[in-house]
């Protein structure tokens, strides 16, 4: 297996070759956009309902991977629900809110944010971000993963200092629920933004992942799928929340282009918009999970046009962005 480096020969992950067209923008009658990427529909049996690109090429899962990271924690034996469990997998604004779930599971490991090794960064919250004196470890949108690494690490007693390492036995541990959850090998590791590894998997591993996560395939990722829904406001931005709140989905972003959803009967999208862009992410999964039948269409027009960014001229609708799919 190889680990992340700066440079080294190239990995068979996903290309230009391997993708197509997901999602356009129009302005003024003429198609201005399209993000071209791959995605991988699975359905309740864990089967391939729908691919497009090729799924099984390597993406970086990035931020969508803290719903694993978050199962592993609770795998090695570390007691968390509700927000602070939601947090544990989190891609957080750096709202009072928000900080104060990440301070509560740091107070329970019995240290403070001066053991967080993911970077300082400002509250991506307007409001909070206006407010903070400066960027800060416990205001980056990945400190609740990181606080729940160091709960772990306490609770196991692991070091702290080195929990990032790869071979620490709380990465290890991430590793293989990786792989039981994907179903595939771990084959390539890379660092991902907050310092932490990110394991490279394919869109089909990544559905179906998402879908045992989201149907509650066993007692931990029931546990997860359940706080999440509760609680969506503690995990990713205001339009996440909204499509969780709304469809009663579970559904994570991921930088890059990546995001997943799935349905509490174990159907599950994962994507990745090849450009890196996000602003189709949403429109996409959920008209693939439309066509599934496992939300309903009007609620789906509904949550679109509550999170759909919007194409405007002088400040008035001159187009829309819409899935092609």
């Amino acid at each position: 297996m190889s680990w992340g480096a700066a440079s080294g020969p190239e990995l068979d992950n996903l290309s230009a070759a391997g993708v197509v067209p997901l999602a356009a923008v129009h302005r003024s009658r003429m198609r201005e956009s399209i993000h071209f990427g791959a995605a991988a529909v699975l359905g309740p049996d864990g089967e391939v309902a729908r691919a497009l690109g090729d799924i099984d090429a390597l993406i970086y899962p990035r931020s969508t991977l803290k719903l694993l990271q978050a199962i592993t924690v609770l795998r090695v034996g570390v007691d968390l629900d509700g927000p602070e469990l939601v947090l544990a997998a989190a891609s957080h604004t750096g709202t009072a809110a928000h900080v104060e779930v990440v301070r509560s599971i740091l107070d329970r490991a019995g240290l403070d944010e001066s053991a967080l090794r993911c970077p300082a960064d400002w509250p991506s919250e307007p409001d909070a971000r206006h407010e903070a004196s400066g960027p800060e470890r416990i205001a980056m949108n990945c400190s609740g993963k990181h606080a729940a690494f160091l709960l772990a690490c306490v609770s196991n007693g692991w070091p702290t200092e080195s929990y990032l390492a790869p071979r620490h036995p709380l990465q290890l541990s991430i590793r293989r629920t990786v792989e039981d959850y994907t179903g595939e090998p771990v084959e390539h590791t890379g660092i991902d933004g907050c310092g932490a590894p990110v394991h490279a998997v394919s869109l089909r591993g990544l559905a179906r992942a998402t879908g045992l996560v989201a149907r509650g395939a066993d007692a931990d990722t029931e546990l997860l799928a359940r706080a999440i829904r509760r609680d969506p406001w503690a995990l990713d931005s205001a339009a996440v929340a909204t499509v969780i709140g709304e469809l009663e989905l579970i559904a994570k972003n991921g930088a890059e282009g990546v995001f997943v959803a799935g349905s509490s009967d174990g159907t599950a999208v994962a994507l990745k918009v090849i450009d890196g862009s996000t602003r189709a992410s949403i429109p996409i999964a959920l008209a693939l999970l439309d066509e599934q039948g496992v939300v309903d269409s009007e609620r789906v027009a509904a949550v679109l046009a509550a999170t759909t960014q919007r194409v405007l001229g002088g400040g008035e609708p001159v187009g829309e962005l819409f899935a092609l799919v």
